[in-house]
């Protein structure tokens, strides 16, 4: 008892072991694979300089900035208008659209690449339509080439860059665009004098999370992109797998973490608030620096604010127009958004019903045949089973770990909040091939190697960010006064805590615990590493699966991966609502 007072008057200590488990699996690791990069203890440039002198080396290193940086664009590109729309909808339509947007970013990653293999393949989807409306003579090339790469890579990280929008949209003051629109600025103008510069923040945020993972993308360039469409994350991952020379691996891992290191040292800081500020007096005093340009300029403002004034007052009693069309095309490209988002996956829960002996669309029948296959066939349930172990085990564990981690962390110091908080998200913000490379030889060195404990702990490290960060966002409204009122009624920390801040507390933690499950359930980089040849889990079987034969069994398995979300939303759904009484009755008691 007297240990946990103590940690009540220091609550930073209960990070103590999230951090632990993080140091010992993955930050010392980390820390001697860049040693190994430089040769300590010579410390030598060579492995670095072997790297750029090699032109492939370097074409491969430029190739995965500009694919990285071309899908963060066209994310971009296609994101914000959908945000936009989305946060203009009405609440229950926003709603829906918000669901639908969620679904897609919580399904299994090989579940949405294999649905492209099967759209895009030379039998698939696309080629056998237009080879039965007699467009084609045969099947085109549509996958294994860079346009099917894009396809497939924007398809996963649409979400990440619409959701931060969405978040940052709905704070926007909707007046502030009124006023504008008062003051005779046209419909663009207000926008984009206005509400753009306001929504920056959640631009800057979903670029810089789309771009970073797309740094490390290894499964979906594997899958769908051609031979001469290889990401450095694939090179590494070669490399591994053929001759494991730890400098030359670190090295080409640590270029690759120093490129996501720079970006979110440059575009990570805050560039829509004090900068501005700062600019605009600079650029006055620029501009009214020359005396005749400050008056040619001043002349020019008063003649346009007449014109302005002009049309706003002609404009004031018109009647509105007639026109419909952005509020139609608006509506048109949600919908092809929409689809672009959610039909691949239904597409493959139809086809898994299907009663032909290959995969076609529309089905020529309906069977179970292939949902039997799999649960007839040890080597695909026994993978699922290990999978479930491990998600169990983990979600356990980084829950545990991450709530006492998140409570610490909202009453400590802002800035060592921020320290922290930075270092317990590592794993997940880093290029997943940098992780998987550091967590192999961390467990390398604990002897964990091909073990059930390895794949947990490596799972764990990632697991506990999404723990601390919705936990965190949880605490965040929580108000403190309760406990302050329970422990003044005389109740030691503990028991403030498992009754007062617990319950209130618990939608959030259940939410990490379902977001840590379906990371662990999902993951396949790390695991490929760590797991060595003893244990497979479902990941990896489909992965072993969509690279040497393109089994049906695979859309059974797909069907019921993109059912785990939905039922996920459900428990979060049941959790919030369950919670909602609780939450009631911790208010005041009605008088008598």
């Amino acid at each position: 008892m007297k240990t946990f007072q103590k940690l009540g008057r220091m609550p930073v200590m209960l990070t103590g072991p999230a951090l632990a488990v993080l140091l010992v699996v993955f930050g010392i690791p980390s820390i001697l694979l860049f040693l190994a990069s430089l040769k300590a203890p010579a410390f030598s440039l060579t492995n670095y300089q072997s790297f750029f002198s090699q032109p492939a080396n370097v074409h491969v290193l430029y190739q995965t900035l500009e694919i990285s940086g071309l899908a963060t664009a066209i994310c971009l590109l296609v994101g914000y208008p959908t945000a936009y729309l989305i946060v203009a909808a009405s609440k229950r339509l926003r709603m829906a659209l918000i669901l639908v947007v969620v679904i897609p970013y919580l399904t299994s990653l090989l579940a949405r690449t294999y649905a492209w293999i099967v759209i895009l393949g030379d039998n698939g989807l696309i080629n056998n339509l237009l080879l039965e409306l007699g467009l084609i003579s045969s099947p085109l090339q549509l996958i294994y080439n860079r346009l099917a790469l894009y396809i497939g890579m924007v398809h996963i990280m649409l979400p990440m860059m619409i959701l931060p929008l969405v978040s940052v949209m709905m704070g926007i003051d909707k007046s502030l665009m009124a006023a504008a629109r008062s003051m005779g600025a046209r419909p663009f103008t207000a926008f984009w004098r206005v509400f753009f510069p306001l929504s920056m923040p959640g631009v800057r945020s979903g670029c810089l999370l789309v771009f970073v993972i797309c740094l490390g993308f290894y499964i979906t360039p594997a899958a769908l992109g051609g031979l001469g469409d290889a990401m450095l994350s694939t090179f590494i991952a070669s490399q591994v797998q053929t001759f494991f020379d730890i400098g030359r691996v670190a090295a080409s891992a640590f270029i690759l973490l120093a490129i996501a290191i720079v970006v979110l040292s440059t575009f990570g800081l805050d560039l829509s608030g004090t900068q501005r500020q700062s600019a605009q007096p600079a650029r006055k005093y620029w501009v009214n620096r020359s005396t005749v340009f400050g008056r040619f300029k001043r002349h020019l403002d008063e003649a346009l604010t007449r014109r302005l004034a002009k049309r706003w007052t002609m404009n004031l009693y018109q009647a509105a127009g007639k026109s419909n069309w952005p509020k139609k095309s608006g509506i048109i490209f949600l919908v092809v958004v929409v689809f672009y988002l959610l039909v691949p996956e239904l597409l493959v829960v139809i086809m898994s019903f299907s009663a032909g002996q290959f995969l076609q669309f529309p089905p020529p029948g309906l069977s179970l045949q292939w949902y039997r296959a799999f649960f007839s066939d040890p080597w695909w349930y026994g993978a699922a089973l290990t999978s479930i172990q491990i998600g169990i085990v983990t979600t356990m564990l980084s829950t545990i770990l991450g709530t006492l981690a998140a409570y610490g962390l909202s009453r400590s110091h802002p800035r060592l909040r921020s320290a922290l908080t930075m270092v317990i998200l590592t794993p997940i913000t880093f290029p997943v091939i940098v992780v998987a490379i550091a967590t192999y030889l961390g467990l390398l060195k604990l002897g964990l190697l091909g073990s059930m404990t390895g794949i947990v702990l490596a799972h764990t490290i990632g697991a506990i960010g999404y723990v601390v960060v919705i936990v965190s966002a949880t605490l965040a409204n929580f108000d403190t006064a309760l406990e302050r009122a329970a422990m003044s009624m005389g109740a030691n920390p503990l028991r403030t805590f498992i009754r007062v801040t617990l319950p209130l507390i618990r939608p959030g933690i259940i939410g990490g615990a379902v977001f840590a499950f379906l990371a662990s359930f999902d993951e396949v980089v790390v695991t490929s590493l760590v797991a060595g040849f003893s244990i497979r889990t479902l990941p990896l079987k489909m992965w072993e699966n969509i690279r040497n034969q393109i089994d049906p069994t695979i859309a059974a398995v797909s069907s019921l991966l993109i059912l785990i979300p939905v039922f996920c939303l459900i428990v979060l759904y049941v959790a919030g609502w369950r919670s909602t009484p609780s939450l009631q009755r911790a208010g005041p008691a009605p008088a008598a």
